[in-house]
């Protein structure tokens, strides 16, 4: 039977791997000059428990490394994660 901690694990896996995958997408379309994914969404997906997957986003795809506030906003989001598996494995 699959309880709450196990689905709380998973859906934060799979939600920091769709930012991944989200910073991947936008620094492909950087590359290539087409419509990219605006900052605040970047930064709001890496702010609501998704700071692991932005991070290892920026650091694989070498984006958005050099922003200060992408930087901070990460570090908040990985403190929010942690947090929450914390308080979820308490």
């Amino acid at each position: 039977m699959i309880d709450l901690k196990q689905v709380a694990s998973i859906l934060l896996l799979l939600w920091n791997f769709f930012i991944f995958i989200l910073y991947g997408i936008d620094k492909y379309k950087s590359k290539r000059g087409h419509w990219r994914i605006p900052e605040k969404y970047l930064l709001l997906g890496a702010f609501i428990f998704g700071g692991f997957g932005a991070w290892f986003g920026g650091l694989i795809f070498h984006h958005k490394t050099r922003k200060w506030y992408f930087k901070t906003v990460w570090i908040l989001g990985i403190a929010a994660t942690v947090l929450l598996m914390y308080f979820l494995f308490k």
